[in-house]
């Protein structure tokens, strides 16, 4: 089978069992080209909304708990009463998944926007209903091509942003500014964009976070314009668990460009290496072996 954007740290394995899932929309299920919401939605209108990606493995839900918190931290963020607790929200999940028969190699997106409005305007005012939740499961596997080949990543001149200007730490459904900064990078030749803080220094990548090897040291931003991610705490997690050290600090391009590995995290792709970034090669160019380390013990942690 055909990775589907191959060059992407999203890319995944064409997988023909995903024809015949069935989407869940406000506790109702729909065939894939069925599925639909109103273009009065508030997440249609304006992209106000959340969202949270999961991953089924052997039966469980990984890192549930934490996905749940960061999409409960987000909805009361903007004041969006989600219409289920924690507990109600997870069995929602597992109702789409036993609904479709799923056990293992599982990617959820789950989407939840403020609702449906009398109008389409900006005022929260106007929802005349509850929140619309929309779960998408689908077998999904990242591309394996990308451990071996790594990703290519040009600079941005769009910055992330401060939390006083736009909290990166909320999934929001509104992603224009990474789109952005991700059609700068394709257009450049490269597969996907590094950004820089406001001050200069590495932020994350347009949907990914973003680390460095330098030595056996594994170096990240210090989180402040970065993703709330969960993968990305889990890196750090084991990285320190193995014995080694993790500096969570503000750091520059030129030392990007001279560290001997690089890597970035999500959650379909966990760890991708990176091996160019603006055209310079990152260390040999090729995949190296502290990354493939630190692969070996995410997958221990996942398989666990």
């Amino acid at each position: 089978m055909t990775p589907l954007s191959s060059s992407s740290s999203q890319s995944y394995v064409k997988d023909p069992r995903n024809d015949g899932v069935e989407i869940y929309v406000n506790g109702e299920f729909f065939p894939r080209d069925a599925a639909k919401v109103s273009i009065f939605d508030a997440g249609f209108v304006l992209g106000d909304g959340v969202w949270e990606g999961l991953r089924l493995i052997n039966g469980k839900l990984l890192a549930i708990d934490e996905h749940i918190d960061r999409l409960f931290e987000g909805a009361n963020s903007i004041q969006l009463d989600i219409g289920f607790d924690k507990e109600g929200l997870i069995a929602e999940i597992w109702k789409c998944l036993n609904h479709n028969k799923m056990e293992d190699g599982v990617h959820i997106r789950m989407m939840i926007s403020r609702g449906l409005k009398s109008t389409p305007n900006q005022d929260p005012r106007f929802i005349v209903g509850g929140a619309t939740i929309v779960i998408v499961a689908e077998w999904k596997q990242p591309n394996p091509a990308l451990k071996q080949t790594g990703l290519k990543l040009m600079t941005s001149t769009i910055r992330c942003s401060t939390p006083d200007v736009f909290d990166l730490r909320l999934n929001s459904h509104s992603r224009l500014n990474f789109i952005q900064a991700l059609l700068q990078a394709i257009n450049m030749g490269a597969d996907e964009a590094l950004m820089l803080d406001d001050r200069g220094f590495v932020a994350s990548c347009n949907s990914t976070n973003f680390f460095i090897f330098r030595g056996n040291e594994l170096w990240t931003s210090n989180g402040e314009t970065c993703f709330n991610g969960i993968t990305r705490k889990k890196a750090i997690k084991i990285w320190q668990e193995a014995g080694y050290v993790v500096r969570e600090k503000r750091f520059t391009l030129a030392e990007v460009y001279s560290a001997d590995e690089a890597f970035v995290t999500g959650t379909l792709g966990g760890i991708t290496p990176v091996t160019k970034i603006d055209g310079r090669d990152i260390g040999t160019g090729q995949p190296g072996p502290m990354t493939a380390k630190m692969n070996d013990l995410y997958q221990a942690y996942i398989s666990g």
